[in-house]
């Protein structure tokens, strides 16, 4: 909440255009005075909240006209939702809505209602000291009325920005009635020897409190029947009523929900005559593709860590990100995995956190300059995945470890085949065939690994669709030697232990185990044949 001030510091809402009125006065009017003879008219100030994101949005569409989405975001931040949800949200502030946005967790959902507040105008004049930020043209509560009665023109206003304007309220079964719309409140009514039926003697909720801005209920199942019923008259009428006191307030609210589909059956239900009120409702998705979901972690995932104290770079392989996308996109697939619970975008997210930390770490180990992620790195950020997947029975008998470790492998063949379909990698696992065996962890430095690696006959000459040379830096060919590796062991051609030791396929020990078994079935054989002539000549003597 501002007093007075020519600018606002680091506030840009939106670009030139995107509002109705930019051309703010040089500087904000301190009374209401001031206000009346400034440019913020009372037809200017006393418009609605709904009204005004219209207004605004307005202003925005047609700054926006003939510009791919992709190069100017209506709302900046929120990816993927340019042809589905974005359409429907410009329809229901056009509309004056009050909506709900059902989708599964990690869906963006509050990002989507927070970024609701750039389509509100800078900032709005309000009575200073009104606990329901009265319109200084228009006052709703006595205080304010009051106030102006006694002062009129030296009445102090105080200034409204966008961050103000906006509450935002987690429901939970233990919400009150009291904690959205208020309460009377009876110390305030004897210290002011009032009755407690006046106005003056309430203590307002959160709803009063949001009154000219937009509140937001998450999670709106979980609210109690009787707290959702107190929603009514407000979405309908927009007055407030307060312990049966007649003590009415029209506030101006634009009030919007998020809900998870499965809450209606799970935690508790949006009850009828409530979402009956509800002008839209907006259902969210996940990523439609590896591509929109990478631009999402990229952005969301604090990757960029290169620091004086470090004095290490991060580089993360486009083929890295693309395993950590599709984990999430195979995890959703998954028969093992509750679809109904969802796979959170969260996931992709806090996994490409840890694999950046466990390369920064083997980096900082072996005091190398370049920290490059590889795909081994995704199974220590396992604590990352295994808490954002919700499993059905048969994941719960096989395990959450497990379970993911097959969702990786899986993941990792798929990438695998965009890079490496038409390779023929069979001087490899002849490599491993004849015995030989490398091992890749972080124990060892680059350097040491990739003269480990330049054993094996034929790798490096089947990474070109990596870019990858005689000039690539150890680190970076290293990861992509991993790569290749990890991508046959997840096609079976190479088995790997849990340290990381890569050997001959599953197939080759399996037929030199069943070798192995008939040899040994053979030997006792002939065993039991010396052992029964044994006993037959015996027998005769």
């Amino acid at each position: 909440m501002l007093k007075t001030r020519t600018t606002r510091p680091g506030w840009a809402p939106s670009a030139p255009g995107n509002h109705l009125y930019l051309d703010m006065a040089p500087v904000l009017p301190a009374t209401l005075g001031a206000l009346r003879s400034s440019e913020f008219t009372s037809a200017r100030v006393g418009r609605s909240v709904k009204d005004e994101l219209r207004e605004n949005l307005i202003a925005r569409l047609r700054a926006r006209a003939g510009v791919k989405s992709e190069d100017a975001p209506l709302f900046p931040g929120i990816v993927g939702y340019e042809d589905t949800v974005i359409p429907q949200l410009v329809n229901a502030v056009l509309s004056r809505h009050n909506f709900i946005l059902l989708g599964l967790r990690g869906q963006a959902k509050s990002r989507i209602l927070r970024a609701l507040t750039t389509l509100l105008d800078p900032y709005i004049p309000a009575v200073a000291g009104s606990e329901v930020r009265d319109n200084p043209y228009a006052p709703i509560s006595k205080f304010s009325r009051d106030l102006i009665a006694r002062l009129g023109d030296e009445t102090p206003i105080v200034w409204l920005t966008p961050e103000d304007r906006y509450v935002e309220k987690l429901a939970t079964p233990d919400v009150t009635v009291a904690d959205l719309i208020g309460d009377v409140d009876p110390i305030k009514a004897a210290r002011s020897n009032q009755d407690l039926g006046s106005e003056l003697t309430m203590h307002y909720g959160l709803l009063p409190r949001a009154n000219r801005g937009i509140f937001a209920i998450n999670e709106l199942p979980d609210l109690a029947g009787k707290i959702q019923v107190a929603l009514f008259n407000i979405m309908q009428e927009g007055d407030v009523q307060i312990k049966g006191y007649p003590v009415r307030l029209l506030l101006d609210l634009a009030i919007v929900f998020s809900a998870n589909p499965e809450d209606y059956t799970a935690r508790g239900k949006i009850v009828t005559p409530l979402k009956d009120r509800i002008g839209s409702e907006i259902r969210t998705h996940y990523p439609e593709n590896v591509e929109e979901g990478i631009r999402i972690t990229a952005q969301e995932a604090w990757t960029e860590r290169a620091s004086a104290k470090t004095k290490s770079a991060i580089e993360i392989p486009r083929y890295v990100r693309q395993v950590v996308e599709q984990i999430a996109f195979s995890a959703r697939e998954d028969k093992k995995v509750d679809k109904r619970s969802g796979v959170s975008q969260r996931l992709p997210i806090t996994t490409m956190e840890l694999v950046v930390s466990n390369a920064e770490r083997r980096a900082l180990l072996h005091g190398e300059d370049l920290a490059v992620a590889r795909v081994g790195d995704i199974y220590a950020a396992l604590p990352g995945i295994t808490g954002k997947i919700e499993l059905e029975y048969e994941g719960e008998v096989r395990g959450a470890d497990t379970v993911v470790r097959e969702i990786i492998r899986a993941a990792v063949a798929h990438v695998f085949d965009l890079y490496f379909a038409e390779t023929k990698t069979q001087q490899i696992e002849q490599w491993f065939n004849l015995g030989g065996t490398v091992q890749l962890n972080d124990a060892q430095a680059s350097a040491g690994s990739l003269a480990e690696l330049k054993q094996i006959q034929g790798l490096f000459e089947k990474l070109t669709s990596l870019e990858i040379d005689e000039k690539s830096r150890p680190e970076i060919a290293v990861s992509a030697a991993e790569f290749l590796l990890e991508g046959m062991y997840a096609h079976k051609r190479l088995s790997r232990t849990e340290e990381r030791s890569f050997s001959a396929g599953e197939r080759k020990q399996r037929i030199e185990d069943a070798a192995r078994n008939s040899e040994r079935m053979r030997e006792r054989e002939a065993e039991r044949d010396d052992q029964a002539r044994s006993r037959t000549r015996r027998g005769f003597n």
